[in-house]
């Protein structure tokens, strides 16, 4: 993956598909950068987002589509993993509910904040994809 050792790519592909937080931040109109903790899916090398429609990470993808995301760190603040990369709103891709893997690992956190399947394939219509252009592990 991109410039990784062997080992950190094993290592990082582990936490890519078990991790179920990473943080997105993208750029305000006015360069503000905001930080978002989001549901991602890793697929072919790419991040997946869906995110509701009208939603600042929405708008600021459309303005900007450079973005970084950033899996949380261990206890003691180490096991870094930063991606830099360029973010598209994709007006093609499947919606969650016919997303078998999103909804695999998704399933009981959608649950979790009473929503059904559909309700959250309502709300969250919209899918980003993300492609990594580096990646930093320390």
């Amino acid at each position: 993956m991109l410039n990784l050792t062997d080992e950190q790519s094993a290592a990082l592909a582990s936490r890519l598909q078990d991790e179920s937080i990473a943080w997105i931040t993208t750029v305000t109109g006015d360069g503000q950068p905001q930080s978002s903790p989001v549901w991602f899916l890793w697929d072919d090398d790419k991040f997946l987002i869906y995110a509701q429609p009208r939603s600042w990470k929405i708008r600021n993808v459309r303005a900007n589509p450079l973005v970084s995301v950033h899996l949380n760190s261990d206890d003691e603040g180490g096991a870094i993993a930063t991606f830099e990369g360029r973010a598209e709103v994709s007006e093609s891709h499947e919606p969650t509910r016919q997303d078998s893997a999103y909804l695999e690992k998704y399933r009981d956190g959608i649950a979790s904040i009473g929503m059904t399947t559909e309700q959250f394939d309502a709300e969250y219509s919209s899918a980003i994809l993300i492609i990594p252009t580096r990646v930093r592990v320390y």
